[in-house]
């Protein structure tokens, strides 16, 4: 459920390399080296925690005998004020990793803030999955995937070698729906799914004809949908995508398509709002 080590610090080492490449001028010029303190993380209004351990390694890096205390749970909804995270460390290792910090967590709370309610919106008693798309941040999907998952919702493929998946130029380079599928089924390993994305019903029945594992429902309308769902029943995996929106993913629900993928997990999740409260230890 979480990130590789090596991943976590490869995002972690960069975002401190950016902010810190030419050192902290305020705080070693302000800041006494001996100096402790502690810095609390608090949420400033409701908000999924997510990204404990990222707010733990970002000090870590800076400082390795910083400590860290964990006061929320990833995953965990919280109210105005609630803390999430702690660290103690030098005054000036708190003060140079405050921002990189923030602004990782901020980012994955909101993603995860933001598929909680998309989940939660979903009718009572439905099978129906809600994931994310690779519309993520570049260098930060495995952070937003990781908190995707926090906020109940599911992944996609994370990368283009990760699945196969036939979407509209694919169809067009290959000659059609047909010897794309046939291509795929050749060439892929034995492991793999394979999904094609289709714009109409007379594509689905396309994809079902080559025997796709995996037909994605391009901007179909909710009744489209239905049908399209009637038809494949039992024959393929099917995932609606394109336009949907927090009003509108109960009507795609409800027609009992297995997945709904909603790029706006992650590309357009706003920060949510987390400070960090220092104080001096003596």
């Amino acid at each position: 459920m979480w990130i590789a080590p090596p991943v976590l610090d490869e995002i972690v080492d960069r975002t401190l390399r950016e902010d810190l490449h030419a050192g902290d001028l305020s705080a070693e010029a302000t800041v006494p080296a001996h100096v402790l303190a502690s810095g609390t993380a608090v949420a400033r209004a409701p908000l999924v925690a997510c990204g404990g351990d990222v707010f733990r390694r970002v000090f870590e890096r800076l400082e390795p005998s910083a400590s860290f205390l964990r006061l929320v749970d990833d995953g965990v909804r919280v109210e105005r004020g609630a803390p999430l995270w702690r660290v103690t460390a030098t005054a000036r290792a708190v003060l140079m990793g405050e921002r990189s910090a923030l602004n990782l967590t901020q980012r994955m709370s909101g993603v995860a803030t933001l598929a909680r309610t998309y989940v939660e919106a979903l009718p009572p008693g439905s099978s129906t999955r809600v994931t994310d798309t690779r519309k993520t941040t570049p260098g930060l999907r495995a952070l937003e995937r990781y908190a995707v998952r926090c906020g109940g919702a599911f992944n996609h493929r994370d990368s283009l070698g990760a699945a196969v998946m036939i979407k509209d130029n694919h169809i067009i380079a290959a000659g059609g729906i047909a010897p794309a599928v046939e291509g795929a089924r050749r060439r892929s390993p034995h492991t793999s799914r394979i999904e094609v994305e289709v714009a109409s019903l007379d594509e689905l029945e396309q994809a079902l004809a080559a025997g796709a594992d995996i037909i994605m429902l391009d901007n179909f309308s909710p009744e489209t949908l239905a049908e399209a769902v009637r038809r494949a029943r039992g024959k393929a995996i099917l995932e609606a995508s394109g336009g949907i929106t927090l009003a509108t993913l109960p009507a795609y629900a409800a027609t009992g398509v297995d997945v709904i993928s909603v790029g706006a997990l992650t590309h357009s999740a706003p920060a949510a709002d987390i400070a960090l409260d220092l104080a001096l230890l003596r």
